[in-house]
């Protein structure tokens, strides 16, 4: 796995300045547009705190000069997506008095919304003479296109693609041409001094991709991790400081990533920078994250990983199936430091690869991953099995007396020992024996091995006291509802067995 370490200060003062900690390497970008120019930019020294699901915080610091006494000073270049009650000012010596955030941003509809009840100038063209004609309009409404007052007649303007330009007299003062913070101070000194802006604002977020490239001969995986960094917040960040958060800190629009694909939780810490109880992956280097751009950058390398392909399905209670049923195909494998991949994971989606018989990768199925500890143990579901079948049927249910269920009592399954709970309602006492058949079916042509677990086995408080009296391979009790068996199934070959149930349901 690759690691490098990384040192920096944080002008923000919540992040240590110097951690060991795995950094990330810039690999690739794609955009559908340009970079622009950044000398075109009024930003100053920017820092983003990116987390998972449309959320960045932005720390931009200028060199301004401010006058002393009450001004004005405007901020252009903020994202289009600031929440303004968020922002936090910090300049020596002045205080902030107002602010105003200008989201109206000039465009041909704005243009001419801002333009009803004044007059403008619409240039036409005879596309057979080439000869051109100035009318003086006034803009009448917008609603549902451009209705003009020429004199004394009124007309729409059509979009039938005739050469028509209208022709402003200038820029409304409230339409900017880049979103824009305008904030009111008052400072008790003239001079240029650093000005510190700090807000949050969506439109940004974060998540990680894996790509997993699984042998199977040798039971491993080799696995890269890439962090896709997304910027819809219609502003351009230019040499930015970045760090990434993965976790799920409270707010409006932060969602939680649950543990998807986890099988069992790790309780190993990982050597990186933490905030707070979140984990940091910050890009190493400073770098531009242009608007409407997605942006890679790699975060993990991981060589010879031990993984396993594993087959299972599940069958409810008294689950009658009209046909066989594919079992589902995972991967399983560790984020352990000496057995895994060493690292904490942040939510994702995993995509696989297999190798064909000519060497070539080829996708073999993907499954989204959960913020997982390191030391985890996962199991990732890639597909239905093609060859592999399970169907599931009651082949008998019976009643039976209440001395034959006596009988069985040693297979009683007893929870904590103890009567939680006494309610004093007569139930008849009917008991029932159930024989489920389970038919494994493997065409491929050497043998596997089948997780089947049957569920919905802790019907209620008062039916919890089942018993399994004849299985034809032993199981594993998983917990009050479930039950797993792993089944051999021989290549080429069916395999059936059998387990009696007696219960109270």
């Amino acid at each position: 796995m690759k690691s490098s370490t990384w040192t920096r200060a944080r002008r923000m003062g919540v992040l240590s300045a110097s951690a060991l900690v795995m950094g990330l390497s810039l690999s690739s970008t794609a955009s559908s547009q340009s970079v622009p120019d950044p000398d075109e930019t009024a930003q100053g020294d920017v820092a983003l705190t990116i987390y998972n699901n449309n959320l960045v915080l932005v720390e931009d610091v200028r060199q301004l000069n401010i006058a002393s006494g009450d001004s004005r000073i405007e901020f252009p270049d903020v994202s289009a997506m600031i929440r303004p009650q968020t922002l936090s000012f910090f300049a020596p010596d002045t205080t902030i008095v107002e602010q105003n955030f200008d989201y109206d941003l000039l465009t041909p509809t704005k243009l001419m919304e801002k333009a009803i009840g004044q007059t403008v100038t619409l240039l036409r063209t005879n596309p057979a003479t080439g000869v051109e004609t100035r009318e003086r309009a006034k803009v009448l409404s917008t609603a549902g296109g451009v209705v003009i007052q020429i004199g004394d007649r009124i007309e729409v303007l059509r979009d039938d693609g005739l050469p028509v330009r209208v022709i402003f007299d200038g820029v409304p003062p409230n339409l900017r041409a880049r979103p824009t913070l305008s904030v009111n101070l008052d400072s008790t000194r003239a001079g240029v001094r650093p000005v510190s802006l700090r807000y949050l604002s969506s439109g940004m977020s974060w998540s990680a991709d894996y790509v997993a490239l699984y042998n199977e001969r040798e039971n491993t995986i080799d696995m890269q991790g890439w962090v896709t960094l997304n910027n819809n917040t219609g502003t351009t960040f230019y040499n930015t400081d970045t760090v990434l958060v993965a976790g799920n800190p409270s707010g409006r629009g932060v969602r939680g990533f649950g543990s998807r694909g986890m099988t069992r939780a790790g309780t190993e810490s990982a050597d990186r920078e933490r905030l707070g109880d979140f984990y940091l992956y910050p890009i190493s280097g400073r770098t531009t994250v242009a608007n409407a751009q997605t942006k890679q950058v790699s975060f993990l390398d991981a060589q010879a990983v031990p993984a396993r392909k594993v087959y299972e399905i599940a069958a409810g209670w008294r689950q009658n199936d009209d046909q066989p049923r594919n079992v589902t195909s995972s991967i399983a494998f560790s984020s352990s430091r000496d057995q895994g991949l060493g690292d904490a994971l942040p939510a994702g989606t995993v995509r696989f690869y297999q190798r064909d018989s000519q060497g070539s990768p080829q996708f073999i199925g993907e499954n989204s991953l959960g913020h997982t500890p390191m030391g985890s143990q996962l199991s990732l579901a890639t597909g239905d099995a093609f060859d592999i079948f399970v169907q599931t049927e009651v082949e008998s249910r019976e009643t039976i007396t209440g001395s034959e269920w006596e009988r069985s009592a040693r297979y009683r399954v007893i929870e904590d020992g103890e009567v939680v709970r006494t309610v004093e309602v007569e139930r008849p006492k009917t008991y029932y024996r159930t024989t489920m058949r389970y038919t494994l079916t493997n065409a491929k042509n050497e043998p596997v091995n089948v997780e089947l677990t049957q569920t919905g086995l802790n019907r209620s408080w008062w039916a919890n006291d089942y018993r399994i009296t004849s299985e034809d391979i032993p199981g594993e009790q998983l917990n009050a509802d479930r039950r797993k068996w792993i089944v051999p199934v021989p290549a080429e070959g069916e395999r059936v067995i059998r387990v009696t149930y007696e219960t109270r349901y």
